[in-house]
């Protein structure tokens, strides 16, 4: 694969830019556990989850350099900004190092900048105080490109760490035109994360070369597995 050797990645630097991701409403405690040990075994940056299995993750990778990520308002973005703002505290509390919030959409699209701005702030300002990440959740899938713009610029204002494409909850997730635009409109400082419907090695690697440097998906396993073979392959 020319992509592979094209960006001079290694699977063990690979596997550093997956945030190893769990967030479905079923999931039990046996799979988040399960979750974590793959993230120490292959190395992945973080392990995402929603906020009840925070402290059972802070558990599973203490003292590992493996991250704790959970997500705020999530998967719709339509709590009010104090709730997300109590959500982030709480969840620091509880061990997450990295809090993955998802902006007023329904804001966003009817043009109220103030609100969405005010919305991610205070989840930033909670990071801040706490040197906790913050990443912004736009869901690219349901906003045009003007839109997509506007959400990325509004992030960036806040002081968030990355833009990321897709909660991975609703009708698409990640495309290699939006990490595009993304990475376009906010520059080379800040973070662009593609996440959702990224199962392969071909398509983590097409997104990375359209600009991301950090991929959220539940298929890192089977990326990593076949960056390792393909790595072998090469030698």
């Amino acid at each position: 694969m020319t992509l592979f050797a094209d960006l001079h990645l290694n699977p063990q630097k690979l596997a550093g830019m997956i945030d190893h991701t769990l967030l479905s409403p079923e999931a039990t405690p046996v799979q988040v556990i399960q979750l974590c040990e793959e993230a120490r075994q292959y190395g992945f940056v973080s392990v995402c989850v929603n906020p009840t299995h925070v402290p059972l993750c802070a558990d599973q990778v203490n003292g590992t350099p493996v991250k704790v990520c959970t997500v705020i308002g999530f998967p719709l973005g339509a709590t009010t900004p104090e709730v997300k703002t109590f959500e982030a505290y709480e969840n620091i509390r509880q061990g997450a190092t990295e809090l993955d919030v998802v902006i007023n959409i329904g804001a966003l699209k009817a043009g109220d900048r103030e609100l969405v701005k005010h919305d991610i702030q205070g989840v930033v300002l909670a990071g801040r105080a706490h040197k906790t990440l913050v990443k912004v959740i736009i869901e690219t899938c349901l906003l045009t490109d003007a839109e997509k713009i506007t959400a990325c610029l509004i992030a960036k204002e806040t002081g968030a760490a990355f833009v990321i494409t897709s909660t991975g909850f609703s009708t698409s997730g990640a495309t290699v035109a939006d990490i595009t635009l993304i990475r376009r409109a906010i520059g080379p400082e800040m973070g662009v994360m593609a996440s959702g419907g990224i199962r392969s090695l071909e398509d983590t690697l097409r997104m990375i070369h359209a600009g991301a440097n950090r991929i959220g998906t539940g298929g890192g396993v089977k990326i990593i597995q076949a960056a390792l073979e393909e790595a072998q392959n090469h030698e």
